[in-house]
């Protein structure tokens, strides 16, 4: 019955592909793997080291789960709260919270993009953007990566043909530590009557003075109406949300699939996206330390980059063959580091890697570790 399934898992094993959930326990910037032993961890995804100052805090729930859909009981004044204060952060007049990032982005750009739509996407954009544009009833066209005069090529051929046209991209592209060209998109934007959709997953808390994400950082918030974002990356929790007009948001809450039937985001996850939203002070002091290790491994590291990606808390290390990477990633495993490898399909072929993540939490001595173990790379 299942010998389709054994066949395609067979190929997998054969490419070195198949991948496998390994148990683990997670403690401040540490890892502790099945054997006991303590790695420092340069895979996780919490940049701001949130994750374990939220857990430190006291935070009471009535309930843990949300019991229900928003639509039915489940949206409470505490999702409301939340809601209102992703908004102000946001700069815009609403925002919705989701259980996870990508139910956010798959969501809102599956219910936004409409038959008689056209959608220009960038080709490396994260996975729960692209199935929101196939979900869509919108005409989709893939663009090179961060290739504003492909953008405005396409937009001059075809915007006449369609209702409306979205651009939609990540922000922070986050298998590279790119960062998106969004000034110059809203510019080719705004002489075709296009709108960006723009996925600040990798950007909130870590790029703009307020630490709002790479559209405040080029200075075109008002100029994107529609940003989704995480609450399970800088902010160290979990869920997702979109900041956006009021007209969108109750549009949303009619049309959106996964924000309509799905329990809405739990109790604790509620909380605590409040109390990593509480204090900016806070936030931008571990901003600035994570952005100093970024720029200092980059540094040491001879990797150049753009001005704006220098203090993005990802940094790739490229090798190239996913049997390199695999065993790259090994040799620092023994080293005490959890670095890991990223291959095909996650990025294109041939050009696997190694991908570090930096947390506020990291110590001077860890990075220390780190830089020490990679020249060999």
């Amino acid at each position: 019955m299942w010998d389709d399934f054994d066949q395609t898992l067979a190929e997998l094993r054969c490419r070195g592909r198949m991948r496998q959930l390994h148990p683990r326990r997670l403690d401040g910037v540490h890892l502790v793997d099945a054997a006991g032993r303590r790695l420092i961890n340069f895979g996780s995804n919490d940049y701001l080291g949130l994750a374990s100052f939220v857990a430190s805090k006291s935070i009471r729930v009535d309930s843990v789960g949300a019991q229900a859909s928003g639509l039915v009981c489940g949206w409470t004044d505490r999702h409301q709260l939340l809601a209102e204060t992703i908004a102000r952060f946001e700069q815009t007049e609403a925002a919705l919270v989701f259980p996870t990032g990508f139910a956010a982005c798959s969501g809102t750009v599956s219910a936004i993009c409409r038959q008689g739509d056209l959608i220009l996407s960038d080709e490396l954009n994260h996975a729960s953007l692209i199935d929101g544009c196939r979900l869509s009833k919108a005409e989709r066209i893939v663009y090179p990566h961060r290739d504003v005069d492909a953008v405005a090529r396409l937009l001059a051929a075809h915007r006449d043909a369609h209702r409306r046209v979205w651009i939609v991209t990540d922000s922070v592209f986050s298998m590279d530590g790119h960062v998106a060209p969004l000034g110059d998109l809203c510019e080719v934007a705004a002489g075709h009557d296009a709108t960006l959709i723009v996925d600040e997953a990798h950007g909130t808390g870590i790029l703009g003075d307020h630490g709002s994400g790479a559209c405040e950082a080029w200075g075109v918030k008002a100029d994107i109406p529609i940003r989704i974002g995480t609450l399970s990356k800088a902010l160290g929790g979990q869920g997702g949300f979109v900041a956006c007009p009021q007209v969108v948001a109750d549009y949303l809450v009619n049309h959106c699939r996964p924000l309509i039937y799905s329990t809405a985001l739990s109790m604790p996850a509620v909380e605590s996206a409040l109390v990593a939203l509480a204090d900016p002070q806070e936030i931008r002091r571990r901003r600035d330390r994570v952005c100093a290790l970024a720029r200092r491994v980059r540094a040491e590291l001879g990797l150049a980059c753009a001005a704006i990606e220098s203090g993005i808390p990802i940094v790739p290390i490229p090798i190239g063959s996913d049997a390199d990477a695999v065993s790259a990633s090994q040799r620092l495993y023994d080293l005490g580091m959890f670095v890991p490898a990223i291959r095909p399909p996650t990025v294109p072929e041939g050009q696997a890697r190694l991908r570090l993540s930096l947390s506020a939490g990291h110590s001077d001595e860890m990075v220390d570790r780190l830089i020490e173990g990679l020249p060999s790379f």
